[in-house]
């Protein structure tokens, strides 16, 4: 079957984008930490909800340097809801090597840029082409589908090996100049008209190319084995009420959510009822529950993340005594706050639901 030559392929290619590109502000400059920052942010989000987000954090940090001087939290507070937070810290401490480490000088080069904290092969392929015009290619999920649906490429996108032959296809592909301008083309491609669902194949710039189309494979490529079994969890938030303050902890290291703030939490195998909750407070704090008044339960509340399903509930209870509220202060490491502090917090999409239902 034969396959489109990579200048006919670069041409069309270019011109459709010329013709249907969004307009993004990332792609307005050649500013790499606007680039880059772009990058971090969309890596598990979709562009509608990024961009907002990006506005953000630009705005707030006008440079590299403004962000690797800001505060954990106030870093968590403004990624707030774009999930996946790992990304966040990770993002604040690649801007604090580039302080620390490289004068504040954002690196050049895809080698150099792949040192930074967070940013893999994409990531640091994007950069350096979108800024300096380096001749890298990119390949993200929407580059897989266009290259696995056009040359009809079987190959595991799950695998580390099979990722390499997409990457060598890639860069076969790559033109010698207008290298950005390119590597966006083909990721805006697969996310605007080669897409998962419903290609546009009718009007496609490549039909009489296209393996994919002419095996009527469109819907099984690019092939990815099995998914990761999904874990389901089930969380008992214990949200503590003393004189109008709830007590909040911070999230260690070590599980979803580090760093940002949260309900005390019992995780166990079901739901279980408030008295019984009040008997394992009653054992692990070693307190007395006469001064607990039990409060309300709240409606179920599913969350879903990448390889977790999760269930929460919102169980409240009134303290009626300081000593008990400084105990449980002490138990859960946590501190009482009030509603205003709360809003302050940086605290994981859940927590948010719960308290946007206006019960406190």
């Amino acid at each position: 079957m034969e396959h489109i030559a990579a200048e006919l392929f670069q041409d069309k290619l270019l011109k459709w984008y010329y013709e249907h590109k969004r307009e993004l502000p990332w792609r307005q400059t050649k500013d790499p930490y606007k680039i880059w920052l772009s990058e971090i942010i969309l890596q598990q989000t979709r562009v509608q909800q990024g961009l907002p987000y990006w506005e953000k954090f630009v705005e707030t940090f006008e440079t590299i340097i403004d962000l690797a001087n800001a505060d954990e939290q106030t870093v968590l507070r403004l990624w707030q809801g774009l999930g996946y937070y790992s990304r966040a810290r990770n993002m604040h401490a690649a801007a604090q090597y580039v302080r620390d480490e490289l004068d504040g000088k954002f690196p050049t080069s895809f080698i150099e840029i792949k040192k930074m904290k967070g940013v893999g092969e994409y990531t640091a392929a994007a950069v350096a082409s979108f800024a300096f015009g380096e001749k890298v290619a990119v390949v993200d999920g929407n580059v897989y589908r266009v290259l696995a649906r056009l040359f009809g490429m079987e190959e595991d996108i799950a695998s580390a090996k099979d990722q390499k032959v997409f990457r060598e296809k890639a860069k076969s592909l790559l033109p010698d100049q207008n290298i950005g301008d390119y590597n966006q083309a083909i990721m805006e491609f697969g996310a605007m008209h080669c897409k998962p669902a419903n290609p546009i194949c009718l009007f496609c710039p490549f039909s009489d190319f296209c393996v994919a189309r002419k095996l009527g494979k469109q819907g099984s490529l690019p092939f990815k084995s099995k998914k990761v079994k999904v874990r389901e969890r089930f969380f008992h938030y214990l949200v503590f009420e003393y004189e109008g303050k709830l007590l909040l902890k911070e999230r260690k290291a070590g599980d979803v959510w580090q760093g940002l703030f949260d309900f005390p939490l019992i995780e166990k195998g079901e739901f279980e009822e408030h008295g019984k909750l009040l008997d394992t407070i009653s054992s692990f704090a070693g307190v007395n529950t006469e001064n607990i008044a039990v409060e309300d339960e709240s409606e179920l509340f599913t969350h879903i993340l990448s390889h977790q399903k999760l269930q929460a509930k919102f169980f409240s209870f009134r303290l009626n005594s300081e000593k008990l509220a400084e105990i449980l202060t002490k138990e859960y490491y946590g501190s009482f706050y009030d509603m205003d502090e709360i809003k302050d917090l940086p605290k994981p999409v859940l927590i948010l639901k719960f308290l946007n239902k206006g019960v406190y």
